[in-house]
């Protein structure tokens, strides 16, 4: 059965740009831009599925940003 859509969670990683993991696959990958990340994902992608025809319609990124300041 084909899946539809699939759904990285993306985070900054602060030496190298952005690093993204698919949930539900195991598909890591990562790019210094987030340009650069989106084509990595495809390729990546494509590496992972046997068949063109089992490739999800849709790519969905979650980007996580962590961010920390002082209270005072």
């Amino acid at each position: 059965m084909k899946v539809k859509e699939i759904i990285f969670i993306v985070e900054e990683d602060p030496e190298s740009g952005y690093n993204a993991r698919a949930l539900g696959e195991s598909i890591f990958t990562e790019g210094s831009t987030l340009d650069e990340l989106k084509e990595n994902i495809k390729d990546a992608i494509k590496c992972h599925f046997d068949k063109e025809e089992d490739v999800p319609d849709i790519i969905r990124l979650h980007i996580v940003k962590e961010e920390t300041f002082k209270y005072v």
